[in-house]
C-alpha cells in the first residue's frame, strides 16, 4: 500500500501550479490597476462637483479640504491642490489676474508608472472648470 506521492508525482503537481499562476497573477495585477485609475476617476468628477458646490453657496475658498474629504490612501491633499499618490494626476484651485476662480485638472504627461498611463488612455485629460 502507497503512503506518500512520489517525485514525479510531486512535480507534476508544482509545474501544473507554475503555469495557472503565471496566467492568474498578471491578470490580477491588471485587474488591480484598473480598479484604482476607476476610482481616480470617480474622485475627481465628485470632487470637482463638491467644490463647484462648495463656491456656488459660499462664493470662496480658502482651502479645498474645507470642500472635499478625499481618501488619503490615493491622494495628498494641500491647501489649494490634491494629487494622487503617484504625481501623475492633480486638482488645483487657481485665481486669474482678474480674481475668477477655476479649478485645473492636470495630468502629468512625463510619468511612465503603470497607473499614469492607464489614466491617459482612459480617455482624461487635462481640463478647466470655471467656478461661478
Amino acid at each position: 500500500m502507497k503512503n506518500a506521492f512520489s517525485l514525479l508525482e510531486l512535480i507534476f503537481a508544482i509545474v501544473i501550479l507554475g503555469i495557472v499562476a503565471s496566467f492568474a497573477v498578471p491578470k490580477y495585477l491588471d485587474t488591480k490597476d484598473s480598479a484604482l485609475v476607476s476610482t481616480l476617476k470617480r474622485d475627481i468628477s465628485t470632487s470637482v462637483s463638491s467644490i463647484q458646490s462648495y463656491y456656488l453657496l459660499n462664493q470662496k475658498i480658502d482651502k479645498i479640504s474645507d470642500a472635499i474629504n478625499v481618501n488619503e490612501t490615493n491622494w495628498t491633499l494641500s491647501d489649494t491642490k490634491i494629487t494622487d499618490k503617484n504625481e501623475c494626476l492633480s486638482l488645483e484651485v487657481k485665481t486669474s489676474d482678474e480674481g475668477n476662480k477655476s479649478l485645473e485638472l492636470a495630468l502629468d504627461d512625463t510619468k511612465t508608472a503603470n497607473i499614469c498611463v492607464k489614466l491617459k488612455d482612459s480617455g482624461l485629460e487635462n481640463t478647466t472648470y470655471e467656478l461661478y
